[in-house]
Order: structure tokens, then sequence, then C-alpha cells
């Protein structure tokens, strides 16, 4: 055994072994740079391709493929197709199943469904398979551009042709679901719906789960809960990303038609879901702390954020992401002193909260106006977080340049230079010849009714008395 291990050890080493070894790659940068960097059209491609007189062989095709793919190159997809196409023609052997796929995948990847959809023509013609895997990327990148109706279309035809594994149902339905187009994929379930009886649970529960989110997505709470009633009908009990789901449909609705029902309707859904057995999460408060910040509810806001703490203990306690939403609406409101005692309150919990954190509430103060306060939260997270500062020191810098604030400006460039934090803004910020310096407007002062009636009172006088020399000059 010994000696046939160094028989072996002493073939790799030798000459033509290691020309072997070569071989490849250096056939595979030939094709590549014929591709890529060649001149002339696709015929003048093809012409440099037969020259090359290299036989093509399946791997050959595949590593070409994907080194064109991995580096990028700029000499188009469609000479890319063109090579394909070559390949086919000139192979000895018949390329198989799996060198469509590579091609089909790579085409996906690199966005070019025009070139995807001619290898799968080709490969319906030839009428070879494709793998799930393959069809899943299929199906997810015609989805993703907005070609819906070309997905359902290709899996109806390569169905009918019995080009598709058995297992292609959930995934085709997952895909349009992704994407809140529900209502074709209740239409591939209703046809393909006395195989689904007899399919297992476990695949009958993913695609009315897959359909409930769908519906979710597309902000149909009619029909996300019967997809919901329908599932606990046959038995599938919702989960928490179901009821997330569904509550997250419910509050988009009634932010956009009756804000107020919003904490109403979250509670009776968060009740169905403890009589359920599914206990809700700090994500499902801050899916309801998301939409009362959106809809200025600062009030109902404030309470949620006060009933989480009390309810800590049962896995619902607030973490940053629930202060940083309600500390937002505060400021929006020009609530900042209740702002800055719970960003302390924060900090006293140690929620550790990340650079988003501060840096967010920093960007709302800038766009209120109030740098100071800014200024402070920045000197909070110097003290808390040590990562990530050059975005907010960018942000702040160029506020206060903004503002002909200079020489603070200045102080935090040279703060952030010692510190060794290299930032993304230009020097010229710096210069007041350079910068553009925009002075904010004063907000109007609003006058309470007595005073608007008494200025039209007065400005009624001031108008008669007018009247009245006038006529008498």
């Amino acid at each position: 055994m010994i000696i046939a291990a160094i028989t072996k050890l002493r073939l790799l080493g030798t000459p033509r072994f290691t020309r072997q070894c070569h071989q490849q790659p250096a056939r595979v940068q030939s094709f590549h740079d014929v591709i890529s960097t060649g001149v002339g059209g696709l015929d003048d491609m093809r012409a440099s391709l037969d020259r090359l007189g290299v036989a093509v062989t399946p791997s050959l095709v595949t590593h070409v493929l994907d080194s064109y793919k991995s580096s990028g190159a700029g000499g188009g997809t469609r000479r890319l197709l063109r090579f394909f196409s070559w390949c086919r023609s000139r192979s000895r052997e018949r390329l198989g199943d799996e060198v469509f796929d590579h091609a089909i995948r790579a085409f996906a990847e690199m966005k070019d469904l025009a070139a995807m959809g001619i290898v799968i023509s080709d490969l319906q013609k030839e009428r070879r398979k494709m793998t799930s895997e393959t069809f899943v990327l299929v199906i997810e990148t015609l989805v993703r551009s907005g070609r819906e109706d070309e997905a359902v279309r290709l899996f109806r035809s390569m169905e009918a042709k019995q080009l598709l594994p058995p297992s292609c149902v959930p995934s085709i339905v997952h895909a349009l679901c992704a994407r809140g187009h529900a209502r074709k994929a209740r239409g591939i379930v209703w046809h393909h719906r006395d195989e689904l009886q007899v399919a297992p649970a476990a695949t009958a529960a993913v695609i009315h789960r897959s359909l409930l989110h769908g519906w979710c997505v597309h902000g149909n709470v009619r029909e996300a809960r019967r997809a919901m009633d329908e599932m606990k009908s046959l038995g599938t009990a919702p989960g928490l990303a179901s009821y997330n789901a569904l509550l997250r449909c419910i509050c988009q609705r009634n932010l956009t038609f009756n804000p107020s029902a919003l904490v109403p309707e979250a509670a009776d859904l968060m009740s169905e879901m403890r009589a359920s057995g599914v206990s809700p999460t700090t994500v499902s408060f801050n899916i309801l702390l998301s939409c009362l910040g959106r809809a200025r509810r600062v009030k109902e806001a404030h309470r949620i954020l006060h009933s989480m703490r009390q309810l800590g203990e049962s896995g619902c306690a607030p973490d940053w992401i629930s202060y940083y939403i309600v500390v937002r609406v505060l400021y929006l409101t020009r609530r900042f002193v209740r702002g800055n005692r719970l960003v302390d309150q924060v900090l006293e919990e140690r929620l550790s909260p990340g650079a988003r954190f501060y840096r967010g509430l920093a960007g709302v103060l800038c766009g209120l106006e109030r740098v100071d306060h800014a200024l402070k939260m920045f000197e909070r997270m110097k003290r808390c977080c040590v990562e990530e500062q050059g975005p907010t020191y960018d942000l702040l810098i160029e506020k206060l340049c903004r503002i002909g604030r200079f020489d603070a400006g200045r102080r935090l460039w040279e703060e952030a230079a010692e510190r060794g934090i290299i930032l993304q803004c230009s020097k010229d910020l710096l210069d007041p010849s350079k910068t553009d310096v925009f002075i904010p407007m004063e907000p109007a002062v609003k006058l309470s009714p007595r005073q608007k009636r008494k200025k039209g009172a007065v400005g009624t006088k001031e108008k008669v008395r007018r009247e009245k020399e006038h006529a008498s000059s």
C-alpha cells in the first residue's frame, strides 16, 4: 500500500499530469478572452471561436460560464449567449441537462431575461428537464422583474410538457406570494387542488402560509383573514410569523383609512394570538408602534411602550427599536424634553443601542433645525457607542457648515482626524467661500382665534377709514 501511494505521488509530479491540470484553465481563459475582449460583431466572434480549434466538452462550457459570470466582463451577455449556441453546434457529445441548467442560472444571475428566455425555449424544444433549484431561481427572477404573468405561463407550459419535478408547486406559490401576487398563486393552488389533497401535511401548511403572507403583502385584510381561517379549519395552526404578517396588514390598512382603530384592532388580534397559544413578542408590538408613529399618535405610542415595559417578563420587553420609534415621533412633534428622557432611559436599562439609533435621531434633530440637541445626542453616542461614528460626523459637519457655524464644524473635523476616523464629506465644506449657507426661516407664529378676530376687526376699521378719506377727497 505504501509503495502504491509513493507511485501515485510520483505520477502526480510528472509533467504530463501538470499539463493536464493547467490545460483546462488555459482553454477557459482563451474562450473568455474571445468573448469579453474580442473585436467585431457576433459573427466575427463565432469565427474567432472556430479558429481556436478546441474540442467542446460539458465541463469546459460550465467553466467558461462561471468564469465570465464571476469576472463581470463587459463584453455583454449577448456574446455569451452566442458562445453557448456555438458550443451546442460544435459539441461532439450531446450537452447534458446540467449544462442547460448552468447556462440558465448564469443568465438569471446576470439579470438578462431575454437570454434566459432563449435558453429556456431551447430547453423546452429539446424536451430537457429543469431542476427545482434552477426553476425557483428563474421564477423569482421573473417575479422580481415584474413579469409574474410570464412566470405563470412558463410554469404551466413546462408542467404540461412534464419537464418539472413534482415539488415545484410550493416554490412558485411562495415566489408569487412574496411579491403580493396572491390571486395568481391561488389560481395555481386551485388548479392543483386534487394533487395537494394527497400531498403531505407539511406541503399544504407551507402553501397556506404563503397564501396568507401574499394577501398580507397585497394589503387585502379580508382575504388574509379568510386564508387564516382556512388554515385553522384544515388543522394547520398559524405561527408567530403568520400572525405578525396579519397584524402588519391590519395596521397598514388602519393607518390609511382609520388611524383611531390602530390600537383596538391590534389588541383584539393579540388577544386572539394568546388564545391560540402564540404569545406576541417585541416584534409584534414594534409593528404597532411603527404605524402609531407614522400616524403621529403620540399618547397611544407612549402608552404602548409603557405597557411593554410592564409585560417585559413575558417576552415583550421593549428593545432599542421600540424606544427609537417613540423617541422619533416625540421629536417630530416637538416634544424634545420627553424624548431626551426616553433616550436616558435606554441608557439606564443598558439596551446597548447601535450607531443607527443615535445617527437616526441626530438626523431627525438636524432636519428639525435643532442642531444643539443633535450635538448632545452625538455626545451620548461617543460615550456609549464607539463603532461607526464616521457617518454621524459627516452628517453634523455638513449641517453645521450649511447653517453658517463653520467653527463648530471645523472642531468636529479636527476631532475626527485626531481619533483616526475617515470622513466621507469634502473638506471644502469648511471653507465659507465655497459653501452656500442656508439660514433656516423661523416658523410663522400661530394666532389664536381671538387674535385672528381682533386682527380682522382692525383691518376692517382701517379699510373703512381709507374709503372715507378717498370719498372726501
